[in-house]
């Protein structure tokens, strides 16, 4: 960790903020993620500080001075600073004490004369436990999360942790992106909390986190074996394999966000028999349409482009146009590339297909029917229930690659008209 590159890295405005923190005799520490990311050698834009030793009121006056502070989180005192240079989160060290049911039932005191570890104890792990204080950048590192993370383990900081249960799937999704194994401590802890409490929002959130921010999205799974989460997701089948499916989906997914989290969440639910099932457990967790109604289009889709590479079926030209009539492409086609194992024979078939589909101009939109009722009309025609049978009898032949272009589509309605 080189401290001179990271101030360097640092927003110079925020570098200034804090000396005028000291100034008023007060001192901030970044915390949270970018400290963890810092010495992980990873970058963030996460800028979190947490200011100690002056009160609201003060820190609200000394920010106006570079910009509109704005009182986002009354309640934790959470001030949110957006300028040109960036946009910066202050808070203060609080306590934190359940009262109630749900992640909003907590009674906050913040209290900027709090030391540092007094205030570190309401963190999930020590490794998100951490602060480096400004300008500086000295390190304040009171549960060792960095000997945590030189270790590869995921370990709660204390009994305030039991008290959001949001934290076990936060246990899953950390492990999965820093590649770490809950201790045993914590796996006992959190196997018995309650997750029943918990909005889908929030459990969305962690699920998304896991698959989409992850390269071995299997620590994740094996975490949440550990974790006993099947408890809540009994949708979910923890195996070898599907660890191993989701690392190589990893490695395939792009695009936006929301095509990235349909093929990850198709391969998730790889081991679920039914489509039924994995329309439940998305509707469990989500209310993304999209999410709810394409991911079980690839789910289905793929294991049939697999049996079409393995009959050769999907190397023909109406196959794959009928393919695309039900599911994206390019979501199916990466759900098989990571299903197939490297050196399996049918990659070779999947390439051949994906160019073929390309060729055909299937692969970025599906077909759609050449013949149209405005055409019908020209002809003549009234509209009609006769309308969506042609339309659909030409269609079918479109597909079969017998009809070619509109030309020939209303060539073909002529004839069948009766028309020379």
């Amino acid at each position: 960790m080189n401290l001179d590159q990271l101030r360097q890295e640092l927003p110079p405005l925020l570098l200034k903020i804090a000396d005028n923190i000291i100034s008023a005799g007060g001192s901030s520490y970044l915390v949270g993620g970018w400290v963890r990311d810092a010495i992980l050698g990873m970058q963030s834009r996460d800028y979190d500080v947490e200011v100690y030793g002056l009160e609201q009121d003060a820190l609200l006056a000394l920010l106006r001075r570079y910009g509109h502070p704005n009182l986002v989180g009354k309640s934790y005192g959470v001030i949110n600073l957006m300028t040109k240079s960036g946009c910066f989160d202050f808070s203060f060290p609080r306590l934190e004490r359940k009262v109630g049911a749900g992640h909003r039932a907590f009674e906050v005191e913040a209290r900027p004369d709090l030391d540092f570890r007094t205030a570190a104890l309401r963190r999930d792990f020590t490794i998100n436990a951490m602060g480096m204080e400004l300008p500086a950048l000295t390190l304040e590192d009171p549960f060792d999360g960095v000997g945590d993370l030189s270790k590869k383990i995921l370990r709660h900081v204390g009994p305030a942790f039991a008290e959001d249960p949001l934290r076990v799937l936060r246990a899953v999704q950390f492990a999965a992106r820093f590649e770490l194994t809950v201790v045993p401590e914590t796996v006992d802890l959190c196997r018995t909390l309650d997750l029943t409490e918990l909005s889908k929002e929030r459990l969305y959130e962690e699920f998304r986190k896991w698959l989409l921010k992850s390269a071995r999205p299997s620590k994740g799974l094996e975490a949440f074996s550990a974790l006993d989460l099947q408890r809540f997701f009994p949708w979910i089948i923890p195996s070898l394999r599907l660890g191993e499916f989701l690392d190589r989906l990893a490695q395939v997914r792009q695009g936006p966000e929301v095509d990235q989290c349909i093929l990850m969440f198709a391969g998730l639910g790889a081991e679920i028999q039914e489509c039924s099932d994995l329309e439940a457990f998305l509707q469990f967790l989500t209310s993304e349409v999209a999410l709810i109604r394409q991911t079980p289009m690839v789910w289905r889709e793929g294991p049939v482009l697999i049996g079409g590479l393995s009959n050769r079926d999907a190397l023909q030209a109406p196959w794959l146009r009928r393919l695309a009539l039900r599911v994206p492409m390019p979501q199916v086609f990466r759900w098989c590339k990571a299903w197939l194992e490297d050196g399996d024979p049918l990659q070779q078939e999947l390439l051949q297909a994906e160019e073929l589909a390309k060729a055909l101009g299937v692969w970025a939109r599906a077909p759609e029917p050449y013949l149209t009722g405005k055409m019908l009309m020209g002809l003549g025609m009234h509209p009609g229930k006769l309308f969506g049978v042609w339309i659909a009898e030409s269609f079918e032949l479109q597909l079969d690659g017998l009809l070619h272009c509109p030309e020939e589509a209303l060539q073909w309605a002529m004839r069948k008209k009766g028309i020379s």
